[in-house]
């Protein structure tokens, strides 16, 4: 049976999924529908009318009218392999009532899980990304002693000095999320990254916080130095977005702050967090770079490597096509972009 799952029913479907992630929940839907895409969801269910199956599916309108792209970010769900067909038909069926051309597919992480045949599925390797498909993960399920002793020696100690600065440590109420975003200005030009508008941020605080995540701020002398936006689902965090200031750099604030991001999910129960985003290319490449480099993703690297986590490449973007000519006119535009 196929339905569409009310916003509560879905949510508890992906926080109990073992690949529940922060990007399927309803709430992510309903940011980015302010933001030019449009959000659906799709259930296969059980005789019981109990969903065993599903997705959250985005829609971005392609150029000259062309329909639309359909995007599913880290999720698509299965509680069993032979529910794939089932989901990937009633996917087919919401795609086309949006007038999709093609789904993008971005499975997620697999570490120690078994990876689906995508192209058995019917998908085929995208030449576009949406997600940063490399991040570092930290494991963070052991004591803060141990956490500290994976990271490098420079990481430590500047976390050590942020907390000997009187910076207090605070999570962000509504009216603080503007200072934050005036930092995420600062810190876009500083290392050459597009930011989101100010909005996006207070409403991405509004629907998220306090259920699934935080902004914690640093402040020094009633100056908001450093914050980091930090989501949890299940037993992994995600660091998606951070900022500092320009001045009293000194004071290490964007470590202590990051520390902070790390505690808060320990406090939740999560064994893992990620650093959300690094430059797509190979650990030897990355390390034999990264001091040249500062444009796009370079630049956060090289704070990013020294919290002793493990470099992991997500599974990519994946493509099933259902309008082959309007694909074949979005793959030229991608490769003379």
């Amino acid at each position: 049976m196929i339905n569409t799952p009310t916003a509560e029913e879905w949510d508890a479907f992906v926080l109990q999924h073992p690949r529940g992630h922060i990007l399927q929940l309803s709430a992510w839907g309903d940011l980015k529908s302010q933001y030019g895409w449009d959000a659906d969801r799709v259930a296969v269910c059980n005789a019981n009318g109990d969903v065993v199956a599903g997705a959250q599916i985005l829609f971005r309108p392609l150029p000259m009218r062309l329909g639309t792209m359909a995007y599913i970010p880290f999720g698509g769900y299965v509680t069993a392999d032979e529910q794939w067909p089932a989901l990937w038909q009633a996917v087919r069926e919401v795609s086309k009532k949006h007038g999709a051309a093609f789904l993008k597919w971005e499975p997620g992480f697999y570490t120690d899980e078994h990876v689906p045949d995508f192209a058995a599925m019917g998908f085929k390797e995208s030449p576009q990304t949406v997600q940063p498909p490399n991040t570092i993960m930290l494991d963070i399920s052991d004591s803060e002693d141990d956490i500290l002793a994976r990271m490098n020696q420079g990481t430590r100690r500047k976390i050590r000095k942020s907390l000997k600065n009187d910076i207090a440590y605070i999570e962000a109420v509504p009216e603080q999320v503007a200072q934050f975003t005036d930092l995420m200005q600062v810190t876009g030009e500083r290392n050459d990254f597009g930011v989101h508008e100010p909005s996006y941020y207070a409403l991405q605080h509004q629907l998220f916080v306090p259920d699934h995540a935080a902004l914690i701020l640093a402040q020094h002398e009633g100056e908001i130095l450093a914050g980091v936006f930090v989501f949890a689902v299940g037993d992994t965090a995600q660091y998606i977005s951070g900022a500092s200031s320009n001045v009293n750099r000194n004071l290490m604030a964007s470590y202590g702050v990051q520390w902070q991001g790390i505690q808060w999910a320990k406090a939740r129960g999560c064994h893992t967090y990620d650093m959300w985003g690094i430059p797509d290319e190979p650990e030897d490449q990355l390390e034999a770079q990264f001091q040249e480099r500062s444009d796009g993703l370079w630049g956060v690297y090289g704070f990013k490597r020294g919290w002793g986590g493990q470099v992991i490449r997500s599974a990519g973007a994946w493509d099933m096509v259902y309008n082959p000519l309007i694909y074949g006119a979005y793959k030229v535009a991608i490769a003379v972009r």
